[in-house]
Parts: C-alpha cells; sequence; structure tokens
C-alpha cells in the first residue's frame, strides 16, 4: 500500500498511524526528493521519528558516484536508506534495500523502473514520479493483514493522503 503526501505535517500524521499499528523505520518506504527532504526535514526543523527516516540517507551523497554500480555499493554500505544525487532522491526504507539487491540493473529505469520492480505498476509509479519531483513525499507500506490495510487506506485519506493504492 502507498499513498503520496504535499506536506510533513501530512505524511508525519500518517507515520504516526503505521507505528501506532507496531510498524516500525524499517517497514516503511519513504520517497521524496533531495530538495523535499531539505526543506521538510533539514535541520531547522523539529526533531520527529519520520525526520529521521528522512535524514537517514542524508550526507552520504558526497561519497556516492554517479555511475549505477557505485550506487549499489553505497546502497549496500549504508543498509536501508539512501541518497541518490544522480535522480536528486533520497530512498529509506525496504525499497533502499531491495535496491540494494537488484544489482545494477534496479536503477536503469531510474524512479519509474524501481518502483515498478518493487510491485508497484507502472502508471501508479509514473504518478509518483511526477508528485516526487513536485515536491510530494510517497510512503508505502506492507500490511501484515487486511485489518491493518483497511486501516491505513482510511488513515492516509484521514491525513491528505493521495494516489492512494493498495497491491
Amino acid at each position: 500500500m502507498s499513498g503520496m503526501f504535499r506536506d510533513r505535517s501530512s505524511a508525519e500524521k500518517a507515520y504516526n498511524a503505521l507505528h501506532s499499528r507496531g510498524y516500525g523505520k524499517d517497514d516503511v518506504n519513504l520517497l521524496m526528493s533531495d530538495e523535499t527532504r531539505k526543506t521538510h526535514f533539514g535541520d531547522d526543523t523539529v526533531h520527529t521519528d519520520l525526520g529521521d527516516k528522512a535524514m537517514e540517507g542524508a550526507g552520504v551523497g558526497s561519497a556516492i558516484g554517479g555511475t549505477a554500480g557505485a550506487i549499489i555499493g553505497a546502497i549496500a554500505a549504508i543498509g536501508t536508506s539512501v541518497a541518490l544525487p544522480g535522480l536528486g532522491l533520497i530512498i529509506a526504507g525496504p525499497l533502499a534495500a531491495a535496491l540494494a539487491g537488484a544489482g545494477a540493473g534496479g536503477l536503469t529505469g531510474g524512479l519509474v523502473g524501481a518502483l515498478v520492480g518493487s510491485g508497484i505498476p507502472e502508471e501508479h509509479a509514473a504518478e509518483y514520479e511526477t508528485g516526487i519531483k513536485n515536491g510530494g513525499i510517497v510512503m508505502g507500506v506492507k500490511p501484515r493483514n487486511a485489518e491493518d490495510a483497511k486501516y491505513f487506506e482510511d488513515e492516509f485519506r484521514r491525513n491528505n493522503g493521495d494516489k492512494i493504492y493498495k497491491y
């Protein structure tokens, strides 16, 4: 399940809904542009769990080369979060780890290719790419059961989520 949020407050509330059901930082995928990360989760912003997650990949960009192979190596080296300076993205959570496992081919299609590879249909991936480029924050989670899925869908909508899809 995934959804897009236009501001930090909405994303924080949705993240807190996930957290209230026992989902932690390692269960949640978070995608945003580096510019969005700096705006909403930079040094001059309030400290929160979601902000910590957004910042996990910060500061590693200088260590990452521009080639897909170097990016994959850096993903593997830093664990579950990564800054992708060639794409201007921050990816945190299981998706970052999956990209590391996919090898260099995992990034050849850019963001859309990475999202499609993670099970998101191409038309939804393209919507998310456009949203991220326009300052959106995409959050995704794999619900453990139907009750959680329904709860998350309701909470995402209640918190101004857009493009909410279940897979």
